[in-house]
């Protein structure tokens, strides 16, 4: 009696330490996931970014990779204790009966053949729902952002419909995974049945013939449920596990689709780096489909930016082609073009974000792209600022807040009429689009100031505001150009191209023109 209860004792406190394990390690292989997942958004930049929407990735990375807790706490624990106990068990039971033992050896292999057969439909049915899932997510965020047109429009209410349509879709295939998880552990479960009730009839007979003592026949009914168990265990497991499997599948993709290394490798310029090319004060000399490209009169100084051949490449196709050139400190750089010209591409190349061929130099000196960004201030098309106060947001990314410098940077954007004590929202919430705009040239400027970068590279910073204070800001580029810096702005707004010292023209490669009927065109103003 004492020995029965101590066993149990043993067991329930080993089944507790292996709980308490399988949930350390469930959570350490997730932090590890998601570290490596971000990682790799982080080196493949927005290429990597613009294969899957932001809501998929967040539904991955959060819901996801949280369901890997069924795979690595439940089912893999599981597997092992199968591969070890089962073994064990039907050992002891050819030692014991040896006719038990082979008819345990004998059924067991059903409960595999079933959990094979089930496991291919559910992995098939779990994988719709998964996607479900995150046309879902993606509907909702799209909804979200664009609620605004939707309501100018009345089109809001509609998007209800469209809404409870999908989720309406998603609770159907939930709904089927489930029949599904309850059939198969019915059919698991008929299965170990049918093969134990087989067993105990065989040795009730030979019981009742007095060919199995009483004492062995009961530890034999006792051990035979014990070698179905981890089988049964297993299959049962796997379902819980089975939206894991699919979300790891995707996580997977993710890191195979991302540059080889964290450093980026697969961005390094393709092309030989050596000295600059000389400059002429009017214009230099492009490849041979291309025009030429000015630079600022600037003597024996080191251009701020050099490019040469750089080629961007968006899937098979190229939006930026060969295009060279280089631009001194203290220059307004105003790079234009139709949507589609590459002008954002130019831009992510530059800051060692989108993947290129050819050399990006910064004071004449190649820098690996994963190192860009500490010596480039930016802002880009959309402000994507943080929640907090305005001063912590503007400094975002300093070692050390200078409430100083944020006034003179939030001044500088010509946005001190919003009171410093400010405290924003998610994502900016509480100021105006172009409050928000400005927000984010101004923490630009915050950068530049502290970082002491030569290059500022701005996208479409004032396409939110209005013209009175888009001439403000335009006195700020001159101003940071006058610092000695290289002050680059994707812009279509004509006061922007009037005021830059050299104007940039990329022109989108048309589908029936031939490779050198688009060309990327710079203009010198003195």
């Amino acid at each position: 009696m004492i020995a029965t209860a101590l066993s149990i004792l043993a067991r329930a406190i080993t089944q507790a330490l292996l709980d308490a394990l399988a949930v350390r390690g469930a959570a350490r292989v997730k932090s590890q996931l998601r570290e490596r997942a971000v990682a790799a958004l982080d080196a493949g930049g927005s290429e990597l970014l613009a294969r899957s929407s932001s809501a998929r990735v967040a539904t991955l990375l959060g819901q996801g990779l949280d369901a890997l807790d069924g795979y690595i706490g439940r089912y893999l624990p599981q597997l092992i204790l199968t591969a070890v106990a089962t073994p064990l068990i039907v050992g002891v039971l050819l030692l014991a009966d040896a006719a038990t033992g082979i008819t345990v050896i004998l059924t067991l292999p059903i409960i595999p053949v079933f959990m094979v057969l089930i496991g291919l439909s559910t992995r098939a049915v779990q994988k719709k729902q998964w996607q479900q899932l995150g046309a879902l997510a993606q509907g909702f965020l799209e909804v979200v952002q664009g609620l605004s047109t939707l309501m100018i429009f009345g089109r809001q209410h509609r998007q209800a419909d469209r809404i409870a349509a999908v989720t309406d879709e998603y609770r159907r295939r939930t709904m089927a995974v489930l029949r599904l998880s309850f059939l198969s552990g019915f059919a698991l479960e008929l299965a170990a049945s049918l093969s134990v009730a087989l067993v105990a009839v065989s040795v009730g007979i030979r019981l009742i013939e007095g060919e199995l003592l009483l004492g062995l026949g009961l530890f034999v009914l006792i051990l035979v449920p014990e070698a179905y168990l981890p089988l049964r265990q297993v299959g049962a497991q796997f379902h819980a596990a089975s939206e894991g499997l699919t979300a790891a599948e995707e996580v997977l993709e993710l890191l195979e689709g991302a540059p080889a290394s964290e450093a980026a490798a697969s961005l390094q310029p393709a092309a030989p780096i050596g000295p600059s090319l000389p400059v002429s004060a009017e214009t230099i000399a492009m490849s041979d489909r291309s025009t030429p490209v000015s630079a600022s009169d600037a003597d024996d100084a080191v251009p701020a930016l050099t490019l040469r051949d750089l080629t961007v490449r968006r899937g098979d196709r190229v939006v930026v082609d060969r295009l060279s050139g280089s631009w001194m400190p203290g220059t307004v750089l105003a790079v234009t073009g139709p949507s589609g010209a590459g002008k954002t591409s130019l831009l992510g190349a530059v800051l060692g974000l989108v993947a290129h061929e050819g050399a990006v130099l910064l004071d004449g000196a190649a820098v690996p792209p994963a190192e860009r960004l500490d010596r480039i201030a930016w802002a880009g098309q959309r402000p994507d600022l943080t929640g907090g106060p305005l001063d912590e947001v503007v400094a975002l990314g300093a070692p050390t807040l200078d409430h100083d410098q944020v006034g003179r940077s939030l001044r500088w954007a010509g946005l001190d009429d919003v009171p410093r004590r400010t405290v924003l929202g998610p994502a900016g919430d509480g100021l105006s689009g172009g409050q928000a705009q400005r927000a984010a040239l101004a923490r630009a400027h915050y950068r530049a100031q502290q970082r002491d970068c030569r290059i500022v590279l701005l996208d479409e910073p004032t396409s939110a505001l209005d013209a009175e204070t888009e001439r403000g800001v335009i006195a700020g580029f001159r101003a940071l150009a006058a610092e000695g810096r290289l002050v680059v702005v994707v812009t279509h707004r004509r006061a922007v191209m009037a005021a830059a010292d050299a104007l940039l023209r990329l022109e989108p490669e048309t589908r029936d023109a031939p490779a050198s009927a688009a060309p990327a065109v710079a203009e010198a103003r003195r």
